[in-house]
């Protein structure tokens, strides 16, 4: 990186002022005009392509996101795509106009942890855009310039707007280490389902299962590299099977039940976040089977850079799994979408 000027200016350098969705309290959102906020030192102002809504987005509108992980009022969005407009000093000027995606952990960089390259497991505390900071449900986001992966000039902003989640599957597929000719397991064929068969796809396992309970999601999974599907009931005849097995469905069982998809020495790697009450992991089957079991919580640098090389090698086609764009105007309309009708994949957000 070389040193910049203190701001450089936009390609629309005439806009003063931006809008943003912020929910103010639980159950409690306006889209705000806001100034157009200046890029600090070290940092950059994208502007937002588009920005995907998730489930955690409905928990911070909700208000039953856990305690400690959300900051109101807060401006959601954490999943986004967009081009660098501006720069502050010290941030490389070469950045403007250049198409970006960008990491959400706001880490210390001087813990262990983070210094071992795990900056999501941070010692500092918890930060992250669009929980504690403001997020990309808006025109302009301004971020640490460090925190960018920059896209080929010809990058489809519109499916690289799923490079969040798929960062957080890339995490998941390299904790559990899949080798080519191995039987693999995906447990949930929502978006990080789909985008792990994407990326486990790629490793050219023997066999390939999704286990899904929706038809239609888990029959999607075939045209993306899946070499069978089956609901959760059947699933139970296929125990002890796979060598690896990645869960990202976060339903009360799924945990529990993809232990018992593994084979006896096997590796599960676990992503979904269930509620409270869900079914607990049998400690002495994991222990008979001698399984090792790992979780995932967001993304490091290293899943993130996985997951942008994946993406433009063409290895990861995100498109398919979109299927609403609305505008900000209606927020409170693609939160209601996520999470409800089988049929809704991801929802995108234009500004």
């Amino acid at each position: 990186m070389v040193n910049a000027p203190a701001h450089t200016p936009a390609p629309d350098g005439a806009r003063r002022a931006g809008r943003a969705v912020v929910v103010e309290r639980p159950g409690s959102h306006r889209l705000a005009e806001v100034p157009l906020a200046e890029p600090g030192p070290g940092e950059a102002r994208v502007a937002v392509y588009a920005a995907g809504v998730c489930a955690s987005d409905r928990e911070v509108y909700a208000g039953t996101r856990a305690e400690g992980y959300v900051r109101y009022p807060v401006v959601p969005g954490h999943e986004w795509s967009g081009t660098v407009e501006a720069v502050g000093p010290g941030a490389d000027p070469a950045l403007v106009g250049r198409k970006v995606v960008g990491e959400g952990f706001r880490a210390c960089l001087v813990c262990d942890r983070c210094r071992e390259g795990a900056t999501s497991l941070c010692s500092g505390g918890y930060d992250e855009t669009g929980f504690t900071r403001p997020g990309a449900f808006a025109d302009v986001l301004v971020l640490p310039a460090r925190l960018l992966h920059v896209l080929d000039d010809g990058a489809d902003l519109r499916s690289a707007a799923l490079l969040e989640p798929a960062a957080v599957v890339a995490a998941a597929v390299l904790a559990g280490g899949p080798r080519s000719g191995e039987r693999v397991a995906v447990v949930g064929a929502g978006t990080l389902g789909l985008l792990a068969v994407q990326l486990l796809a790629a490793v050219s396992p023997a066999e390939l299962l999704v286990v899904d309970p929706r038809v239609r999601r888990a029959e999607q999974a075939l045209s993306m590299g899946a070499t069978g599907v089956c609901a959760p009931p059947d699933a139970g005849k296929l125990r002890g099977r796979y060598d690896l097995v990645v869960e990202t469905a976060g339903a009360p069982t799924t945990a529990h039940d993809s232990c018992l998809l593994a084979r006896r020495g096997g590796r599960v790697v676990l992503t979904g976040l269930p509620g409270p009450g869900a079914l607990g992991i049998d400690p002495v089957h994991l222990s008979v089977s001698q399984l090792t079991v790992r979780s995932v919580f967001g993304a490091p640098p290293a899943a993130w850079a996985h997951a942008v090389r994946a993406f433009g090698a063409g290895l990861l086609a995100p498109a398919p799994l979109i299927t609403h764009e609305l505008p900000l105007e209606d927020f409170a309309g693609a939160v209601a979408l996520v999470g409800g009708d089988p049929e809704v994949g991801k929802v995108l957000l234009r500004p």
